[in-house]
């Protein structure tokens, strides 16, 4: 299924669907295609402001999530980062992009880890964003306290009010950001069960640190200065492990001045820049 929007009335946004998972695609060209996964509290749409600064350099692509928009749920009821990953590599098969360029963002940069460490010749470049690390649990216990409480209180509020008081503390000042603010609002009203659920599971089970071991992947590890939810100090960490163990590759850390959670739709042009800086 085809349907094209307009991204920001200047970009041809192209939104489909293919084996079972919803995406919205923009560029063209023979580069080397950009595929952008997004956050637990989001949906492709997230990425709108970094496609429209991205869109005239290559193919592009943001997937909505198993069992996110149109996307259907994984069949597992405590899907792992590489389950994502595997259903990643099934529509990447689907569309014959042999090799990519991948950014995670958040709960997305866990899928794009374990993409990474699973099938290194499918990427190039990997960019983990405000990177979610994981708390490690097993499957079937308890959830890590972060994960289930936020998953608790979806369930219990509704995705509109728990969107309503949280959205804001993914924007740095977002009083000052109101637009910024209302996409991210809009995005989180959107998140329904099972995949709220499973993606709660994934978190808490992941270990990305532990998943950088076997990353041999350059990755450039971005994040606002200003997060409060995937703090500097935990992304720095990731760096950290990233750089041992591979110390042989161009691995980097970029702080993002002015900027939170939401650092790809607060700061585009500067994710853009980083992204384009080879």
């Amino acid at each position: 299924m085809r349907s094209r929007v307009g991204l920001q009335q200047q970009t041809s946004l192209e939104r489909r669907e293919l084996g079972g998972i919803s995406f919205v695609a923009a560029g063209a060209g023979s580069a080397r295609p950009l595929v952008m996964l997004h956050g637990i509290g989001s949906n492709a749409g997230s990425f709108a402001p970094l496609m429209e600064c991205l869109a005239r350099q290559r193919p592009l692509l943001a997937w909505d999530a198993p069992g996110y928009g149109r996307s259907a749920p994984m069949q597992q009821d405590w899907p792992q980062a590489a389950d994502y990953a595997r259903a990643l590599r099934d529509l990447l098969d689907l569309l014959e992009y042999a090799r990519i360029d991948l950014v995670g963002h958040s709960l997305g940069a866990l899928i794009a880890g374990s993409f990474a460490a699973h099938f290194p010749e499918r990427i190039e470049r990997l960019y983990l964003i405000s990177p979610a690390l994981g708390y490690g649990t097993k499957p079937g216990e308890a959830l890590a306290k972060p994960a289930g409480s936020r998953l608790d209180a979806m369930i219990g509020e509704g995705a509109q009010q728990f969107a309503a008081t949280r959205a804001s503390r993914l924007v740095h000042r977002p009083d000052e950001k109101p637009a910024i603010t209302a996409a991210v609002t809009e995005a989180m009203a959107k998140v329904t069960l099972p995949g709220y659920a499973h993606a709660s599971r994934m978190l808490s089970c992941a270990d990305l640190i532990a998943e950088a071991q076997r990353i041999k992947i350059a990755t450039r590890v971005i994040v606002g200065a200003e997060d409060q939810i995937t703090p500097p100090a935990n992304c720095r960490r990731l760096y950290d492990a990233l750089a041992i163990a591979s110390p042989n590759l161009a691995h980097r850390f970029e702080l993002v001045a002015d900027a939170g959670h939401a650092v790809c739709q607060e700061h585009p042009a500067e994710i853009a820049r980083h992204i384009m800086d080879r």
